[in-house]
C-alpha cells in the first residue's frame, strides 16, 4: 500500500476514556486515525519498545492495540493480504516490528531519519517539516512531532513516514514526548496575549512568575515543555512583528519567561532573501541551557546578505493555464490597486520583476495570488505561482512530496512554512556551538 493510499483512508476511531492511576496506563477517548497513526509511527521510528525505556510496560497494551487496529484496516482494504489480524499476531509484530514488510511504507519516504543520528530533537507546530529537514541535514533524529492541521499532517507523513501528533496543548499529547532529547524546534504561532493584571497579582502577593503565566497562548505550551524536559537548546521562529507587538511587552514576557527557565537567549530578525528570491523577515530565537553551558556558548547567527538569486530560477517553463488569472480577477486587482493608489495607500498586487525577488508569500496566497504575480508578456494576464514553485520559493527540494493535498492546502502550508535553507544554516550554527563547547569541556577534563 502506498503512503498516499494510507493517508487517504482516514476513518475516526472512538475509544472509551479510561485512566488507571495505579498502573500509570492512560487510554484517551476520541482517538482519531491521525493520532492512532502518530502512536504507531513514533513507535516504529523510535526503535520499537526499546525507544520507550522505562515507559515500555506503560505503552505496551496501547501499541499492541494500535498495531491490531492497523492490521484490521489494512486487511479490510486489501483482503488478498496473507495474514489474519489477531492480538497474538499484533503482539508478535510489536516485539519484532522490523522483521515484517507490512510497515515498509513508513520507511520508503523521500526524507528518512539518519541511520546514525548525532543528536535528537522534537518538532512542534511542525507544518510541512521545514525544521525537520534542517535538523536532519545536521544528522539529527526527530523523536516527536506535533501538528494540529490534518492536511499538514498528510504532507508531513508522506515525506517523513511519520504522522505528527495533534493538539500540543493537551497533556495526553505531551505524554508522548520522550523525557530526554537534545533540541526543541518550534515555529510557534504568535497569538496576542495580555500581561494585564500582573501588577495587581503582585500587590495581592500572588505568584506572577512562569508558573502563573503558563496559560492562554501556545508559546507557554512550548515553555512548559522546555521546563519539563530541559533540552540542551531550543530554536524558535516567529513573525518579525513579535518584537513590537503590544509595544514590545509581548516579546518582553517571552524573553523573561525563557530566561526565567535559565536559558541564555540569542535572537535576530533575519531575511530569507539571503537564500531564496523572497523578501521574508522572521525573528529567530535560539536558547542554550545555562545549567550546561553557563552562558558561555559561542553562538553566532549566519551572516546576512542581499539576494543573489532571481525569481526566474524557481519558475517552471511550462505551466498549467489554470494558474493564469481570469479577466475578471485581473480587472478587479487592477481597480483595487488604483483605488488605493489614489488615496495614497500602498495596497495592491505585486507584479514580480523576473530578475528580482518576490514579496513575502502568505498563507492566503490561494485566494488570488495578488502578492506575487508572474508577468506572462504583452496581451496575457499574469499568473499565480504553482504550489511546486511556492515550495521552491521556501527552499524545499523538488523531491519533496506536495501532491497529497489540494492546491489550496498546499498554498496554505507553503505560506505558513519556514525558509528551509535559512533554518538549515542556523541549525548548523546551533550544532556547531554545542559540539565545540562539549569538545572544550572534554579537553579541559
Amino acid at each position: 500500500m502506498t503512503e498516499k493510499k494510507i493517508i487517504q483512508d482516514i476513518e475516526l476511531y472512538n475509544f472509551p476514556e479510561e485512566e488507571d492511576e495505579q498502573n500509570g496506563v492512560k487510554i484517551y477517548g476520541e482517538t482519531s486515525y491521525e493520532n492512532h497513526m502518530a502512536v504507531l509511527t513514533q513507535f516504529l521510528h523510535n526503535g520499537g519498545f526499546e525507544g520507550y525505556g522505562n515507559e515500555k510496560n506503560n505503552r505496551k497494551n496501547e501499541i499492541i492495540a494500535t498495531i491490531l487496529d492497523f492490521l484490521e484496516q489494512k486487511k479490510n482494504k486489501n483482503p488478498e493480504l496473507d495474514f489474519e489480524p489477531s492480538e497474538q499476531y499484533a503482539t508478535l509484530l510489536a516485539e519484532r516490528p522490523y522483521e515484517n514488510d507490512l510497515f515498509a511504507d513508513f520507511y520508503h519516504v523521500p526524507f528518512p531519519s539518519p541511520n546514525h543520528p548525532r543528536f535528537t530533537f522534537i518538532d512542534l507546530f511542525a507544518g510541512m517539516g521545514g525544521f525537520r529537514l534542517a535538523m536532519q541535514a545536521q544528522g539529527g533524529k526527530c523523536v516527536f512531532s506535533s501538528e494540529w492541521n490534518k492536511y499538514a499532517q498528510k504532507t508531513y507523513f508522506a515525506n517523513f513516514g511519520e504522522m505528527p501528533f495533534g493538539d500540543i496543548t493537551k497533556n495526553s499529547t505531551k505524554s508522548y514526548i520522550p523525557q530526554h532529547f537534545d533540541i526543541l524546534c518550534a515555529g510557534f504561532p504568535c497569538q496576542p496575549f495580555s500581561i494585564a493584571g500582573v501588577s495587581k497579582k503582585k500587590s495581592l502577593g500572588r505568584e506572577t512568575g512562569f508558573k502563573d503565566k503558563t496559560q492562554g497562548t501556545l508559546f507557554f505550551d512550548v515553555a512548559d515543555i522546555i521546563c519539563r524536559h530541559r533540552p540542551k537548546a531550543f530554536f524558535l521562529e516567529n513573525v518579525k512583528n513579535l518584537t513590537s507587538h503590544d509595544k514590545g511587552r509581548t516579546f518582553k514576557v517571552i524573553q523573561e519567561t525563557l530566561e526565567e527557565l535559565n536559558y541564555s537567549i540569542h535572537y535576530q530578525v533575519m531575511d530569507g532573501q539571503t537564500y531564496v528570491p523572497q523578501h521574508r523577515e522572521r525573528i529567530m530565537l535560539v536558547g542554550f541551557d545555562r545549567n550546561l553551558y553557563h552562558g558561555q556558548e559561542d553562538f553566532h547567527f549566519p551572516v546576512q546578505s542581499k539576494s543573489t538569486r532571481s525569481i526566474s530560477e524557481i519558475l517552471d517553463p511550462y505551466i498549467d493555464q489554470k494558474y493564469t488569472l481570469s479577466d475578471k480577477l485581473w480587472s478587479y486587482l487592477q481597480s483595487y490597486a488604483e483605488k488605493h493608489r489614489a488615496k495614497g495607500n500602498g495596497f495592491g498586487f505585486g507584479l514580480v520583476d523576473l530578475n528580482g525577488i518576490s514579496r513575502t508569500l502568505s498563507a492566503r496566497y490561494y485566494k488570488d495570488g495578488s502578492e506575487i504575480l508572474i508577468p506572462q508578456g504583452e496581451g496575457k494576464n499574469p499568473r499565480k505561482l504553482s504550489p511546486r514553485e511556492c515550495a521552491r520559493l521556501m527552499g524545499y527540494p523538488d523531491t519533496y512530496r506536495l501532491d497529497l493535498v489540494s492546491d489550496v492546502q498546499a498554498y496554505r502550508q507553503c505560506g505558513n512554512s519556514v525558509i528551509v535553507p535559512l533554518i538549515t544554516a542556523i541549525s548548523e550554527q546551533i550544532i556547531r556551538t554545542i559540539n565545540e563547547y562539549e569538545r572544550t569541556i572534554e579537553h579541559s577534563n
